[in-house]
């Protein structure tokens, strides 16, 4: 373990990594990010979450500090200071340098690892997000608080919609199923509804868990494969729910220490296809617990009641768990190493628990209790029994046995009588005791580095040649066999081998890794001296069992030979396709318990028990073809009778033609490494792959040629079709200007002929405003004519007028002039007589108007004073009155 230490200094943030003392097992590194000065204190962590890769881990603490570990390069980076605590986040984006923060102003933040800058800004949360899912594109997010939840999308950053509750509902989380266009909203009245994310529209409701239950739901978690639903809460029960059939199928009952959950995850496994089995727990008790959901059984558990946990996150690889513990720190685990104790084998002791048919509740569920042993036990109810049958294998450790102990404290010698007696292993501990008879060593990283190099070329088209409908069942197969050509290059080259690893991959479709060690197990042990002649059939093998059938059965030999029947057409088939051709999936199964329990001979005898057992049908046939037929397809024959007769010709064939001297004992896998395969003709093999990889080029180069030609094919097609549309266009348009040019000149036409008629109707229209003008000149004559003839006749009637007066004014003027004269002389007279009074009247009367005229203008000055002092004091009151107010 290495413990790293944050501190704050003068230039920013610096890790400090040393030993740790005694660390928890599994700890990688434990980190701690530390303000060291005067008051030195520690930051909490907050939350964690990992890219879609699973090598990076992005951590934010309570001040929004927001760190990215590089998990390969063993380095870390600051990559924003948000000033606030964050509440959750997610780092499995589309553009894998961009993260999301919700923060506790309730805003979702999108910021950017490489240029550290903020890309967008998402509001419209009134409480804090809980949560943030991410869509399997990437493309869109939901954010999650507890009155609503909003889905983004990402390219725009733009609300598309938005779910409100009821405050008395309450949301606990809204997320997108994986691997589907589905999302799950749950709710805090135990309601889970499914909408389908293109339209919005609800898909399903599951129905409401059994009535009574006081369990809330608060945590919740669904498989990679998107197949099983669980979800937990304030109880030490999960319910798991299928989302295909929409029904609870298991209540699964935690250790009595658990009284609520808090979180939930599955653990991811690179081989399982998406249908992960092992689930992680976190309770109130802040321990997480692994536990496998088919087997009940406790795995491994992280965490204690000194050291616990707050949160977690795991990686999408399923190599690392991170968790936030109490004390703020940050814990990255190991997933290897913690389950190195889960991988140890079951105890011998087995227990077979007859399946819970019938529950009285409504639910008719079964509920299973979560134990730390590796037996899964049902609980008892009313209405219901358990008939439970205990076979107790004692370990004897003594020396002689030594050599029959298997993994688990198993012992092959008893395995073999217990085979003997029930004919058969338990069916539900057939794998375990097969993995236990094999000692396979499931050595991860060399499987995991097979896998890597990708699917082998003699396997790409492998649909081609068996067209399985199941997809995952041929991806299996096809992944199995790139794996078993890229550890020896022999089974690139080996036209049975997927016939050979079929049953296996069927079998153990659901673990890729137990799939190819059963298989290279069953080629290193029970296929010896198979590719000696590669590529004929190995006529050594097949001599070997005709030496056994030739002392066993002689009348049937000779019968086989007299038709030229040969062991290529009686005992290959059944050796290349393992019986799988032959016999059913029971049968087969049969089979191979007991193959697995004895020497790699066994196998080889048995397919002569075959031969002998089936005498009778193969004594009737005379043609090729019906043997052919036979050792091709099912027959009606009892396998329990070709076992008892392997056996028998295991004990009763001598020693010098039997096939346990030339074959060697069970040789188990190397751990850590696969052991090299190359018991083979190098040179043929080599020569083969040399010729296939000559042939792959030249089907390669052929293609390419032919892709070329036919590139330029339709580049020619596309350059004729737009000649032929340019030329079909320019015809068109020729047309369309011939006609537009026709069209043009009888508009031409048309208009000069327009022209013509307007010229013409001016014409006329000019005439007859030349005749008008005429006409009214005419009659504009004769009306001043007409008014000059009434101007002169009336001037001359005013001047005899004018005339007749002045003569009459000339008459009455004279003798008004006589009479004024007449009256003048008289007035002078009279006047010369006054005009000696009126002087002294007229001096006196002047010398009173003088003085009242003097009095008069004192008078007017006395009053324009007195006005012009009444108008400066009006002037000089506003002033006062301004000044006044001003003061105010």
């Amino acid at each position: 373990m290495e413990s790293c230490d944050l501190g704050d200094r003068q230039h920013g943030p610096v890790w400090h990594r040393k030993p740790g003392p005694a660390a928890p097992r599994g700890v990688l590194v434990n980190i701690i990010h530390s303000v060291k000065g005067y008051h030195s204190k520690t930051i909490r962590f907050l939350n964690v979450a990992f890219d879609s890769t699973g090598d990076s881990l992005l951590a934010g603490d309570y001040q929004g500090n927001i760190y990215v570990f590089d998990l390969n390069g063993n380095r870390f980076s600051l990559v924003q200071r948000t000033m606030q605590a964050c509440t959750a986040l997610a780092f499995n984006l589309r553009r894998k340098t961009e993260f999301l923060v919700a923060l506790a102003d309730y805003s979702v933040k999108c910021f950017d690892t490489e240029t550290k800058e903020v890309v967008s800004w998402m509001r419209g949360h009134d409480s804090s997000v809980t949560s943030i899912s991410i869509h399997g594109s990437g493309r869109y997010a939901i954010t999650t608080s507890t009155d609503t939840a909003q889905l983004w999308d990402l390219d725009t950053f733009q609300r598309k919609r938005k779910l409100n509750v009821r405050q008395s509902v309450g949301i606990q989380k809204v997320f997108f199923l994986p691997l589907s266009n589905t999302i799950l909203s749950c709710f805090k009245d135990n309601s889970v509804f499914a909408w389908e994310f293109d339209t919005l529209q609800c898909k399903y409701r599951l129905p409401t868990p059994v009535e009574g239950s006081a369990l809330r739901y608060k945590a919740f978690a669904v498989t990679r494969d998107g197949r099983i639903f669980v979800a937990g809460g304030k109880s030490n029960q999960l319910h798991l729910w299928c989302l295909e059939s929409k029904q609870l199928t298991r209540i699964i009952q935690m250790p009595a220490k658990v009284r609520a959950v808090r979180h939930l995850e599955f653990l991811p496994d690179s081989f399982d296809g998406g249908s992960s089995q092992v689930l992680g727990v976190l309770s109130q008790d802040n321990i997480m617990r692994f536990i496998n959901i088919e087997t009940c059984k406790l795995l491994f558990d992280i965490g204690s009641n000194e050291e616990g946990i707050s949160t977690a996150a795991i990686s999408p690889n399923g190599r690392y768990i991170a968790s936030v513990m109490e004390n703020g720190s940050l814990n990255l685990y190991s997933v290897q190493a913690l389950t190195q104790e889960g991988n140890k084998p079951l105890p011998p002791t087995f227990k077979v628990v007859e399946d819970w048919s019938k529950c009285t509740s409504e639910a008719n569920k079964l509920t299973t209790r979560v134990t730390s042993g590796r037996s899964k036990r049902p609980c008892k109810s009313k209405g219901s029994k358990i008939q439970t049958r205990l076979m107790k294998l004692h370990v004897n450790t003594s020396l002689e046995n030594k050599e029959n102990e298997l993994p688990g404290g198993l012992n092959k010698k008893r395995l073999r009588a217990l085979l003997k007696g029930f004919g058969e292993y338990p069916a539900k501990y057939r794998m375990f005791v097969w993995r236990s008879l094999l000692q396979l060593p499931e050595n991860h990283l060399a499987f995991s580095s097979l896998i890597d190099k990708g699917t082998h070329s003699a396997f790409v088209n492998i649909q081609n040649e068996y067209p399985i409908k199941n997809r995952k069942l041929l991806r299996v197969l096809q992944r199995t066999l790139s794996a078993l050509a890229h550890w020896s290059a022999i089974f690139a080259e080996t036209p049975y081998i997927p016939l050979l690893a079929f049953p296996f991959v069927k079998l153990f479709q659901n673990n890729q890794l137990i799939c190819f060690e059963a298989v290279a197990t069953v080629v290193v042990n029970f296929c010896q001296h198979w590719f000696e002649y590669f590529p004929n059939p190995p006529v050594n093998v097949l001599g070997m069992m005709e030496n056994v059938l030739a002392y066993h059965d002689k009348e049937l030999l000779q019968h086989l030979i007299k038709y030229n029947v040969t062991s290529q057409v009686y005992a290959w088939p059944l050796l290349e396709t393992l019986f799988s051709e032959v016999l059913t999936r029971e049968e087969w199964l049969k089979v191979f318990d007991n193959i697995f329990s004895n020497h790699p001979s066994y196998f080889l005898m048995i397919i002569v028990a075959y031969i002998v057992c089936s005498r009778a049908p193969l004594l009737h046939c005379n043609q090729t073809a019906d043997f052919e037929y036979f050792f091709h397809h099912r027959n009606n024959l009892d396998i329990n009778v070709v076992i008892k007769e392997a056996y028998h010709l295991m004990e009763a064939t001598p020693l010098d033609i039997h096939p346990q001297r030339m074959l060697d004992d069970f040789i188990p896998l190397t751990k850590g490494q696969y052991p090299v395969f190359n018991k083979y003709p190098k040179f043929i093999v080599d020569y083969q792959t040399q010729e296939r990889e000559r042939i792959r080029q030249d089907e390669i180069e052929y293609l390419r040629e032919r892709q070329l030609a036919h590139e330029l094919e339709v580049k020619a097609q596309e350059q004729k079709a737009e000649d032929e549309a340019w030329h079909r266009k320019q015809e068109i348009l020729r047309e369309a200007e011939e006609q537009r040019r026709k069209m043009l000149l009888e508009e031409e036409e048309k208009l000069a002929e327009q022209r013509q008629r307007l010229a013409a109707v001016k014409r006329e229209l000019k005439v007859k405003e030349l005749q008008l003008l005429d006409a009214s000149r005419r009659r504009f004559l004769k009306y001043q004519q007409d008014q000059r003839q009434m101007e002169l006749k009336r001037l001359n009637d005013e001047i005899m007028r004018k005339a007749s007066m002045r003569e009459q004014e000339i008459a009455a003027t004279v003798q008004d002039v006589e009479v004024r004269w007449m009256e003048l002389e008289s007035q002078r007279q009279l006047f010369e007589q006054h005009l000696i009074k009126d002087q002294e009247t007229v001096k006196k009367e002047m010398k009173e108007e003088v003085d009242a005229h003097r009095r008069k203008v004192d008078l007017e000055d006395h009053l324009v004073q007195r006005l012009m002092k009444i108008h400066r004091e009006d002037k000089q009151k506003p002033q006062i009155n301004l000044e006044d107010s001003s003061c105010c």
